[in-house]
């Protein structure tokens, strides 16, 4: 190449020359909230790389990964298998949506995903868990001819104008209204749920089996229950899987857990990704796509521009090879109960520490006010100032003093989730439980940085009122 002419790209030199300017670029061009909450509770790392459940900083420490992405890296980070098809598909150099053809691997891959749902027949792909909720949305209320969409307090299901209309958290909502039609019943209350279906606009239910935000399942029962008198009123059923599908709960799905129940619309994304490439997938019922798509006029009524693209159907299809291959729904089940039942055997141990529920990989710790005098006057301070600080306080030395990653449930719980990669086994186990029950101990010993760091916080708290 000569002097002065074009230098092209090259990704390692850029990263090289710009990449130790991340929170400083962070702070100036996107959400500046984000590098300064990360700064205060000393979660500004440098990781350096990243494979499986594990991150290494640039000294070659590693961190246990206990939240994958939010769930997103449901195989770990960079999957060979995974890498190998995205590449594969790279340099075959297909003819990619054109928009007037029909490419093989949307339909394999819808292919591979309606066999675990078998009660459901088409599939519509787009790029994220909220556009497959906003899909379940429209598909919804043109199927059903009725407005309104029913949820469940503290759901979340997204953020964008339709599925934040569903989303049970007032902090998310405040300042966006108005939404779309819509009403909030408690998970589990069949009679809510009955006097809601009663008025007769009401077009779904959307639900998720184990609800992401303090991780609480269903009642027994509930799912099959509320499909039945959804049914009889001419309303459907909408299971959002996004997190907790593809294997998160040790079942495909979530509502698997559950006899009888068979959603009409289902919604997932997340670890179809395989980590890589955005997608979102809303799985149905054939009346439902043949009447909201009853037209060649109506052929692009719901569309999306990166909907299908070659690269996600790729790492969907690699995902679910890897699912059957490496049994992964099999290790989540095995792995998750083998952690619940360690981490419940310290509730004995430890008055801070109230519950330990969950199903599969996907788990939550909740704290409660504990007996002691001078433990519980600690504990009232911090629920003064905001609740959800003692949680904040052990997710901290978890990743400072443990290198292990995890995150608080929700704005004002007292939970920590776990969502690990679905790939951990025995050893990770070990690793969180042993650091785990060293952050608890050094919290029921009434001194040390734990609650110096507590005091950091309540001043923060107060501070920002």
């Amino acid at each position: 190449m000569k002097d002065g002419g074009p230098k092209g790209f090259d990704l390692a030199q850029l990263l090289a020359e710009r990449g130790a300017e991340r929170y400083e670029l962070h702070t100036k061009y996107l959400n500046q909230q984000l590098p300064r909450m990360l700064h205060t509770i000393g979660f500004d790392k440098v990781y350096e790389r990243a494979e499986g459940a594990y991150f290494w900083d640039a000294d070659g420490n590693d961190y246990l990964d206990m939240l994958a992405g939010f769930g997103v890296m449901g195989l770990g980070r960079h999957h060979p298998v995974v890498r190998k098809a995205l590449h594969d598909v790279l340099d075959a150099s297909l003819a990619d949506l054109t928009r007037f053809d029909c490419q093989p691997l949307p339909g394999l891959l819808a292919e591979k995903l309606l066999a675990h749902s078998p009660h459901l027949d088409r599939v519509f792909f787009g790029n994220s868990g909220t556009e497959a909720v906003e899909t379940a949305l429209k598909f919804a209320r043109y199927a059903t001819g009725k407005p309104r969409v029913l949820y469940c307090t503290h759901a979340f299901h997204g953020l964008t104008t339709g599925s934040l209309s569903v989303n049970g958290e007032s902090g998310f909502r405040d300042g966006f209204a108005p939404l779309l039609p819509d009403t909030a019943i408690e998970l589990g209350d069949l009679d809510a749920l009955l006097r809601e279906l009663k008025r007769g606009d009401v077009a779904a239910l959307v639900v998720e089996p184990i609800q992401g935000k303090g991780v609480h399942e269903a009642p027994p029962g509930f799912l099959r229950a509320a499909q039945e008198l959804l049914h009889r009123h001419k309303a459907l059923l909408i299971a959002d899987e996004v997190q907790t599908g593809l294997g998160r709960t040790g079942d495909f799905y979530a509502y698997q857990h559950e006899e009888g129940v068979e959603p009409d619309l289902v919604c997932v994304a997340k670890a179809l990704s395989g980590g890589y490439v955005p997608v979102g997938a809303t799985l149905g019922k054939d009346w439902i796509f043949r009447r909201v798509y009853s037209s060649m006029d109506r052929v692009l009524v719901h569309s999306a521009s990166f909907g299908s693209n070659a690269q996600a159907m790729a790492a969907g299809l690699a995902v679910l090879a890897v699912m059957e291959d490496e049994e992964t729904v099999a290790n989540a089940r095995r792995t998750g109960d083998l952690l619940r039942e360690r981490l419940a055997a310290l509730i004995g141990r430890y008055e801070l520490l109230h519950e330990v529920r969950g199903r599969g990989l996907m788990i939550g710790i909740e704290f409660g006010r504990p007996s002691s005098l001078k433990l519980r006057s600690r504990w009232t301070v911090l629920q003064a100032a905001r609740k959800g600080l003692f949680a904040q306080m052990v997710v901290v030395p978890l990743l400072q003093k443990h290198r292990i990653l995890t995150q608080v449930s929700g704005d004002h719980l007292e939970v920590i989730k776990l969502i690990p990669p679905l790939v951990i086994g025995e050893p990770e186990v070990d690793r969180f439980v042993t650091a785990f029950t060293a952050v608890m101990d050094d919290a029921h010993s009434g001194g040390g940085l734990m609650w110096d760091f507590g005091r950091t916080l309540v001043k923060q708290a107060v501070a920002h009122r």
